[in-house]
């Protein structure tokens, strides 16, 4: 294990000393062994926990992962290493700062979906489903209504007989709604 001051390790990460120091007070990245800080550790850490992204954290030292035994577990002294073998054996190789985003965006849209589901805006698919049934049922009952009542006025006009007139539209209103089919929803279809 490897010790330095704040200052040699402030040089060491590429950071300002009071940086070390606001690390150390708010209990980020930075492993004490006494006064001194541990080197090694305090690395792991901050490659671990520290936004890849940020420029000061290429100067700090990271260790490399530890190798495979022969039996191919990892490295039981090591947690990193064998948290990054598990998670890309299961096909997770985003970094930290990428499934934190993932994350997030995922927790907003989900918070955004239950509060438009409480504010009314939203409601549940099988509601959905049955109101389109129940205004389809009463738009072909509407339709199979229709030549009962028209047709005598129809026939009235035309000078023909009103019970063949109600036959013939009968007949041409139910071949109509036998075309169209049984309404059908999918939720998927844009």
């Amino acid at each position: 294990m490897t010790t330095m001051n704040r200052i040699d390790y402030a040089r060491h990460a590429g950071v300002d000393r009071k940086t070390i120091s606001r690390w150390i007070k708010a209990g980020k990245y930075i492993v004490l062994s006494g006064e001194d800080i541990d080197v090694e550790a305090s690395d792991r850490a901050v490659a671990l926990w520290r936004d890849s992204t940020d420029g000061r954290t290429k100067n700090a030292a990271k260790s490399e992962p530890s190798p495979r035994s022969e039996t191919g577990d990892a490295d039981p002294d090591s947690a990193d290493s064998f948290v990054k073998t598990f998670m890309l054996a299961n096909g997770a190789s985003w970094t930290k700062e990428e499934a934190s985003r993932v994350k997030e965006n995922y927790l907003a849209l989900l918070t955004k979906l239950e509060f438009q589901q409480k504010d009314g805006q939203l409601i549940e698919l099988e509601q959905a489903e049955k109101v389109l049934f129940d205004c389809f049922r009463a738009q072909r009952d509407s339709w199979l209504n229709w030549p009962a009542r028209v047709a005598p006025l129809m026939a009235a006009d035309l000078d023909v007989p009103a019970d063949r007139m109600t036959e013939v539209l009968a007949e041409h209103v139910h071949k109509h709604i036998t075309s169209l089919g049984e309404p059908e929803f999918n939720a998927e279809e844009d």
